[in-house]
């Protein structure tokens, strides 16, 4: 869907481009140097993930990452399926950019996975 550029949906996807980790909505509140109210950065991350511009984690606690959709180098699309890892110590989520391997029963349609393991990450090992 065509939606209209704004100088909020700039700050946010910028602020998510330059991030090497996915990030909480606390975060990017936080990390914006503009004022910009909780529900207008709820909505527009919301409409980002329609997008299948940025794509949500929910971490096992239920608190919800950000993070831009990027291609693996050996990959031709975007991984739709793949593992996150969160650091123990840092509290930072990144997208593992590799494929998940899974089987389900007959008959069951898989439409999303969500797969967060959980340790120490490389910067902080």
């Amino acid at each position: 869907m065509n939606r209209r550029n704004t100088p909020t949906k700039e700050a946010i996807l910028n602020l998510l481009l330059s991030s090497r980790k996915a990030l909480s909505q606390d975060a990017i509140e936080r990390a914006l140097t503009i004022n910009i109210n909780r529900a207008t950065i709820y909505r527009v991350l919301n409409r980002f993930c329609e997008d299948d511009i940025i794509h949500k984690i929910v971490a096992e606690d239920g608190k919800q990452y950000f993070a831009i959709c990027k291609k693996c180098e050996n990959q031709e699309e975007v991984v739709q399926h793949h593992f996150h890892f969160r650091c123990l110590s840092c509290d930072t989520i990144e997208c593992l950019q590799v494929p998940v391997a899974y089987s389900v029963p007959n008959g069951y349609e898989v439409q999303n996975a969500n797969c967060v393991l959980t340790g120490v990450c490389n910067d902080c090992s």
